[in-house]
C-alpha cells in the first residue's frame, strides 16, 4: 500500500475516532463513525485479493447499515425532545434502534456474523485496529447513553455473545476467525456490567485491547494465521511463543495474569448489584471460550509436530528487538497485583 495513503488512513482513523468520543452532538458522533469506516475500508481491502474484497463488501455494508440506524434514531429522539444532545436520550423508540445499531457496529449476537468473516479477509494488522480501534467509538456512545437503554436488553445481549462467541469459537482452526470470536465473548462481559458500573466497562476495554494488541503482533511477528502454522513456529521463536501461550491464558482470565482482574471485578460487582445468577451463568459461559484458548496455548508451546532424526529444522534468524510488543506482554500478564490501585484510580 501506498505510504501516503496509508498516512491518510492513519490520521482518518486517529481523527474519526478522537471526533465521536469527544462529541457531545449526535451529528458530530455520527460524523466521527462515518470518517472511521471510510478510513478503515481501504486498509481491509489492500492485498485486492477476492477474500479481502468481499470482507471489505460486508464491513460497508454492515457499518452504514448501523450509521443510518444512529442518524435515525437520533433524529427520532430530536424530533421528540428537541435535543440533540448524545445523553438525553429519552424516546423509548429511539433506545431501542440505538441499541441495536450500536450491536451492529460492535458484532454482537445476533448481529455478528459480519465479524470473523472480515478478520479473517484483513491482514494481522488490520484485524488488531478492527478488534480494538474501531470498537472504541460505539462503546463511548454506549457509556454516554447507557442510563437511558433498557436494561434487560443489554443484559440478554451479553449473555447470548458471551456464549455464541464462546461456542463458535471451538470448532475454528483459523487464529483472526478465534480471535473473532474472543472479541464477542469479551464485549458480552463489558455490555453486562455497562448500566451498573461504567467505569469497570473501560477497565475491560483497555486491559482487552493491551491483552489483544499483543497476541495479534506476535502472531504478525511469527506470521501464523491457523493452528498448523502455530504447531511449527516453536522451532522458529520459542520465548515469543511462550510470551503468547501466557498472553492467551490472561485473555481466558486465568489468575494470577492480568486477565482475572476485570472478571473478577465484574462477578463482584454483580453480585453487589443482587445478580447472582447472571454473575454464574457468565461465568459459566466464559468456560468455552477457556477452552479454545488452552488449545491455542498447548498448540503454542505444549506441541511440537513429529520429526524424524533426518528432518531439516527451520533456521532461527535473528529477529529484531519489538520493544512495543514487549511492554504489551508485560502489562498482558503482570498487571493482577495492581488491582488496588487501579481500582482506586477509577
Amino acid at each position: 500500500m501506498n505510504p501516503h495513503a496509508k498516512l491518510i488512513c492513519t490520521v482518518s482513523l486517529i481523527m474519526g475516532t478522537s471526533i465521536t468520543i469527544s462529541s457531545n452532538h449526535w451529528i458530530l458522533a455520527w460524523t466521527g463513525l462515518e470518517i472511521n469506516t471510510l478510513a478503515i475500508i481501504p486498509l481491509i481491502s489492500k492485498s485486492h485479493h477476492p477474500r479481502a474484497i468481499e470482507a471489505t463488501i460486508k464491513y460497508f455494508l454492515t457499518q452504514s447499515t448501523a450509521s443510518a440506524l444512529i442518524l435515525f434514531s437520533s433524529m427520532t429522539n430530536a424530533w421528540s425532545t428537541g435535543q440533540w444532545d448524545i445523553t438525553q436520550l429519552n424516546h423509548p423508540t429511539s433506545c431501542l434502534m440505538l441499541t441495536m445499531a450500536i450491536a451492529i457496529k460492535l458484532g454482537l449476537v445476533p448481529f455478528h456474523f459480519w465479524f470473523p468473516e472480515v478478520l479473517q479477509g484483513s491482514s494481522l494488522i488490520t484485524a488488531l485496529l478492527l478488534s480494538t480501534l474501531m470498537k472504541l467509538p460505539p462503546i463511548t456512545l454506549l457509556l454516554l447513553t447507557s442510563q437511558s437503554l433498557n436494561t434487560t436488553l443489554l443484559t440478554l445481549l451479553a449473555i447470548s455473545s458471551t456464549l455464541i462467541g464462546g461456542w463458535m469459537g471451538l470448532n475454528q482452526t483459523q487464529t483472526r476467525k478465534i480471535l473473532a470470536f474472543s472479541s464477542i465473548s469479551h464485549l458480552g462481559w463489558m455490555i453486562m456490567i455497562i448500566s451498573y458500573n461504567p467505569q469497570l466497562t473501560i477497565l475491560t476495554f483497555i486491559l482487552y485491547t493491551i491483552m489483544t494488541s499483543t497476541v495479534f503482533l506476535s502472531l504478525a511477528q511469527i506470521k501464523v494465521l491457523k493452528l498448523s502454522t502455530m504447531l511449527i513456529s516453536w522451532t522458529k521463536t520459542p520465548m515469543l511463543n511462550a510470551t503468547v501461550m501466557l498472553t492467551l491464558l490472561s485473555l481466558a482470565g486465568l489468575p494470577p495474569l492480568t486477565g482475572f482482574m476485570p472478571k473478577w471485578l465484574i462477578i463482584q460487582e454483580l453480585t453487589k448489584q443482587e445478580m447472582t445468577p447472571m454473575a454464574t451463568i457468565i461465568t459459566m459461559l466464559s468456560l468455552l471460550s477457556l477452552f479454545f484458548y488452552l488449545r491455542l496455548a498447548y498448540h503454542s508451546t505444549i506441541t511440537l509436530p513429529p520429526n524424524s532424526s533426518n528432518h531439516m529444522k527451520l533456521w532461527r534468524t535473528n529477529k529484531t528487538l519489538n520493544t512495543p510488543t514487549a511492554i504489551l506482554t508485560a502489562l498482558s500478564t503482570t498487571l493482577l497485583p495492581l488491582s488496588p490501585l487501579i481500582i482506586t484510580v477509577l
